[in-house]
């Protein structure tokens, strides 16, 4: 009975404190699979991407402080991260039109994806919720050319994701 006990006492704990309860994949894995509208309306999956390194990137909100940070810092080092052999995609729980807005106002030159149903949230284990409300945790995945997780980055600093990245794409090339 005391396990029953300290069992849901741990339960309650995680789901209060805003844990998400799937697991997020590790390096070497498959990345999960997803079908998401970008801020066009255009329907993107893996596929789209195989061949090529990419870089997913979870953000909690369009137009907040962070999250406008971090769009931003990808957006001015996307011509290095292109350069590197990679793509990169953000991905919310934002709809199809908030995207639209905010990649508009930031001039965004890469989807951003509306994952409204919060289905890939929950494949790549960062959905997360506080106080009621659902949110992408602030995770970003390094996915391979063939499809594979290549490195996973938790709590990302808005700033220096970008810049993060883009050593590790170097570091890994390298190795190959």
């Amino acid at each position: 009975m005391r396990r029953l006990a300290a069992l849901f006492a741990l339960t309650l704990m995680l789901a209060m404190s805003g844990a998400a309860f799937a697991a997020t994949p590790q390096v070497g894995e498959a990345a999960p699979a997803f079908r998401l509208q970008d801020q066009n309306g255009h329907w993107l999956a893996p596929d789209d991407f195989r061949g090529g390194w990419l870089v997913m990137y979870f953000y909690p909100k369009d137009f907040t402080p962070g999250c406008t940070t971090e769009v931003c810092t990808f957006r001015d080092d996307i011509a290095k991260l292109r350069q590197a052999g990679a793509k990169v995609v953000g991905v919310s729980l934002d709809d199809v039109k908030s995207h639209a807005a905010f990649a508009e106002k930031y001039h965004v030159p890469f989807p951003l994806l509306a994952d409204k149903d919060r289905q890939v949230a929950t494949r790549y284990g960062v959905l997360t919720s506080r106080m009621g409300l659902h949110y992408a945790k602030r995770t970003t995945f390094l996915i391979d050319p063939q499809g594979r997780i290549a490195r996973v980055y938790v709590d990302v600093d808005p700033e220096k994701n970008s810049a993060q990245v883009l050593a590790d794409l170097a570091s890994l090339k390298a190795t190959r």
